[in-house]
């Protein structure tokens, strides 16, 4: 769209079509090359450009972001928690204790990743795993 656009200021500034004409052209309506022409005419081609959508303002500030890495590299058990694992839950709430800031928890994935922090999924063991039989049995097979 925002090609068309610029290709409808390009046809206006040009002068040699009607309105009417630049958006059968076009394939777009009457009414958005009036508003075009308008803009144009008020406010300069710049007016026209493409703006990217700002989105809502992050509930943490990048002071904040800073804050919640440094908590995380401390870990999760000097956080308050009972194990090492940080979860999206476990970040989740954090937040809200540290920042009284509420996200989704869908959210706080994309979160982590723009702080350089990766999900990952923990290896399923058998707790009754016995490392040193693997290892022998890998060796005396050649496997190891």
């Amino acid at each position: 769209m925002a090609e068309r656009r610029m290709e409808g200021v390009r046809l206006l500034e040009k002068g040699n079509q009607s309105q009417a004409e630049i958006a059968r052209t076009l394939g777009v309506s009457e009414a958005a090359v009036c508003v075009w022409a308008k803009k144009l005419r008020e406010h300069g081609k710049g007016s026209l450009k493409l703006n990217k959508a700002s989105g809502r303002p992050s509930g943490l500030s990048t002071k904040d972001k800073a804050t919640l890495l440094a908590k995380m590299k401390a870990g999760a058990i000097a956080a308050g928690f009972e194990t090492e694992r940080w979860t999206q839950a476990r970040v989740q709430k954090m937040i809200a204790k540290e920042f009284g800031v509420h996200y989704h928890q869908n959210y706080i994935s994309r979160l982590l990743h723009d702080l350089g922090w990766s999900v990952q999924q923990p290896e399923t063991r058998a707790m009754e795993r016995d490392e040193e039989l693997i290892r022998a049995c890998s060796a005396k097979i050649g496997t190891g």
